[in-house]
Order: C-alpha cells, then sequence, then structure tokens
C-alpha cells in the first residue's frame, strides 16, 4: 500500500472503531486486516493501536497518525476538488448577492461578460443595503467591500480599492482650511447610516497615528448614492469608496480632503461559505472576476 492509501486506511479503521467493520466494508476477511494493520506498524516501527478480543484502542502514536493523516486527507481530497473543478464546464444556476451601488454600478457589467463567456451558466444577482448571510442562505457568492465579520465565509480578494473623504469644490470655497482629521467638526458633514459602524464617527489614520473624530452635518442617509448626490450638490464633505468617487475626482466635480490620511481598507472580495467542492461554476466566476477588475473594470476608477 502507499503512504496515502495507509493513511486512508489506518482512518477508517479508527473511525469504525472495529476491525470486523472495516472488513466488511472493504470486503475482506478480519484477518487481511489484521495483517494490514500490522504491515503499516511495521513499516513505521510503532504499534498504532492496542487491541485485544473485545476492544481496541488507539496508542498516543496513533493518535498523532490519525490527526496529521486525517488532514492531509483533507488537503488531498481539496487538491483534487479543485484540478477536477478546473477541468469541470461552468454550468447551472450561480446566485449572486452584492450591495446596491457596486452591484449596480460594476457586478451587473461584470455578470453581462461572465455569461457571455460561459454560456451554460444561469445568473441570479440580487442587490441589497445589507449582505445577506451566506452561510444561513441559497447564495453561492457575495460580494463584500471592507472588513469580513463572518468567520464562517472563505474570501478572495477581487480588487483593491480605498475609501476617500470629498467634497465640491464650492463647497469648500470660503471655509475653514482643513489641515488634521479635528477639522472636520467645524464642517458640514455628509453622515452614511450604514451596517454597525458608530454612527457618526470618522477614524483617519496616518502611519501609526489614528484619529477618531465626531462629525455632525444636517444631511444624513443611509443610501450612498444620495449621499454622493448631495456631495456633488454642494453640501458638505462624504465619505465614500475610491470606485464610487473616482470618475468625479478626475473631471473636478470633487476634490480630495485630508488626501494624506486614509480610513479603513475597503478592499473588495468575493466571499463563500464552503471551501471544499466549490463548484465549477463558483470557481470561474470568482476567476473571472479577478480578471475582470485587474483590467477592463479599473480603467473606468
Amino acid at each position: 500500500m502507499s503512504a496515502v492509501s495507509d493513511l486512508a486506511f489506518f482512518a477508517m479503521l479508527v473511525k469504525h472503531g472495529s476491525m470486523a467493520a472495516v472488513a466488511r466494508e472493504m470486503g475482506v476477511t478480519p484477518p487481511v486486516i489484521s495483517k494490514t494493520l500490522a504491515s503499516l506498524e511495521a513499516r513505521l516501527g510503532v504499534r498504532l493501536l492496542n487491541r485485544s478480543t473485545r476492544r481496541m484502542s488507539v496508542t498516543q502514536e496513533g493518535e498523532l497518525y490519525f490527526a496529521q493523516g486525517s488532514r492531509i486527507l483533507a488537503e488531498l481530497e481539496e487538491l483534487e476538488s479543485t484540478v477536477a473543478a478546473s477541468r469541470a464546464v461552468p454550468r447551472g444556476l450561480l446566485r449572486v448577492n452584492a450591495s446596491i451601488g457596486f452591484g449596480r454600478r460594476h457586478i451587473g457589467p461584470a455578470i453581462t461578460a461572465f455569461v457571455r463567456d460561459y454560456p451554460e451558466v444561469e445568473v441570479q444577482l440580487q442587490v441589497s443595503d445589507r449582505p445577506a448571510n451566506l452561510a444561513d442562505t441559497a447564495f453561492d457568492v457575495g460580494i463584500r467591500i471592507g472588513a469580513l465579520p463572518d468567520a464562517r465565509l472563505y474570501a478572495r480578494r477581487i480588487a483593491a480599492n480605498e475609501r476617500w473623504l470629498c467634497a465640491a469644490p464650492q463647497y469648500l470655497r470660503g471655509k475653514i482650511p482643513l489641515a488634521v482629521p479635528r477639522d472636520l467638526a467645524r464642517h458640514q458633514c455628509i453622515v452614511l447610516r450604514e451596517n454597525d459602524a458608530a454612527y457618526g464617527h470618522w477614524t483617519l489614520y496616518q502611519g501609526r497615528t489614528q484619529e477618531s473624530v465626531k462629525v455632525r452635518g444636517k444631511l444624513s442617509t443611509n443610501h450612498g448614492e444620495i449621499a454622493l448626490d448631495w456631495a456633488l450638490d454642494g453640501q458638505g464633505i462624504v465619505q465614500r469608496s475610491q470606485w464610487d468617487v473616482a470618475p468625479y475626482l478626475r473631471s473636478g466635480r470633487l476634490v480630495r480632503v485630508l488626501p494624506e490620511w486614509s480610513l479603513a481598507p475597503a478592499d473588495i472580495f468575493a466571499v463563500y461559505p464552503e471551501k471544499l467542492n466549490l463548484s465549477a461554476r463558483v470557481t470561474a466566476f470568482i476567476d473571472f472576476l479577478q480578471r475582470h477588475f485587474a483590467t477592463t473594470a479599473r480603467q473606468d476608477w
């Protein structure tokens, strides 16, 4: 037997807890199982199981062999699954969840290009103001921006992104200059009520320095596009993602405020609830998004 076969054999033996049970599953006699175990122990030079006519127990060396061996077998299964998925033809229904703004602006057009390349995949895109709980829903992939609070999810970064403070030139004209974060407290700030972040608290970073400012303003909303529209209209300073404001910065309709300070990370991720046995359509979609945002989409940011 190969080393991998030995691992699989011993894992089966420990899980069943009986040589007779393993013999029945493998279609051989118990003496064959006993001989196979003896050969394995002779090859390793240690005793893996203590056995008598009535019971069987795992030795300390056997516990180590089982624990590490199970991990190796799982990694091998994942590797084979990944390779097999890469050869499979993506087909079937793919359910995707994304935020309203990014979903409409970038994920929708990306899906149009994706289904041209993969005509056997059917895509359902749902956009929402709050991220869907993938672990408890039927979505295959979620598009998330920034921190990922759910440890049950796996993630791949599909694009780099930053959050910036911006305002229209007509708002800043004649106002108190902004030199440090605390100056924001003396300005009209457009506050976005979303997620569970502390309302009206903006935290900025410069190297190891961190400053949190309580900002205020006449306008607040739970919708990012409305907040951006207000900023374009000269109503105050807004905090938005690079993907959202870059075109307006290029045109001069907005300018960055405190550009030497950074905000919390806002990279864009594709998240999914399972690491093993990803379908070919999910793997193809995430790979496609990485390629798409590395080229086509980023030209518009």
